[in-house]
């Protein structure tokens, strides 16, 4: 798909119907995404090549991830079957996931250069799942979340 035709579907459904079930929540959190785990390395002392960026909402089963770059050195990031690990900085404490991507569009704003990434959630420990999960609903009922 094209810059143009991801820039007008993004339009559409801004404008038209949004297809989402699940309410997201508008919230900026700090993150750290690589293409593989970065606490295993194949050597053992090599670092995994990772971006840091922020969301821009969330909900239970995904989020929208602001990145400076589409890609971390040769590897883009929506790439097929792509599996990336995030490491999301929630108030209480750091959350860690595997996240697929299932679409990306160039960020058109003055202020912020870079790409949104929308990502689904597809792998987490139950322990962080449940911090996630309690912290998205605290942001979507507008709770406080300390």
């Amino acid at each position: 798909m094209s810059a143009l035709s991801r820039r007008i579907a993004s339009r559409l459904r801004r404008y038209i119907a949004n297809r989402r079930k699940i309410k997201r929540a508008t919230a900026r959190l700090s993150f750290t995404v690589a293409i593989s785990d970065p606490r295993i390395s194949p050597n053992g002392s090599r670092r995994v090549p990772s971006l840091d960026g922020h969301t821009l909402d969330v909900s239970p089963g995904g989020m929208g991830l602001v990145v400076p770059a589409i890609r971390i050195g040769e590897h883009y990031l929506t790439g097929e079957d792509r599996r990336l690990h995030v490491k999301l900085e929630l108030p209480g404490g750091p959350v860690e996931m595997y996240v697929a991507p299932v679409r990306y569009e160039e960020l058109e704003e003055q202020e912020e250069k870079g790409f949104v990434i929308g990502a689904r959630i597809i792998e987490m420990s139950q322990e962080d799942r449940a911090h996630f999960e309690e912290y998205v609903r605290k942001v979507v009922r507008k709770e406080p979340v300390v």
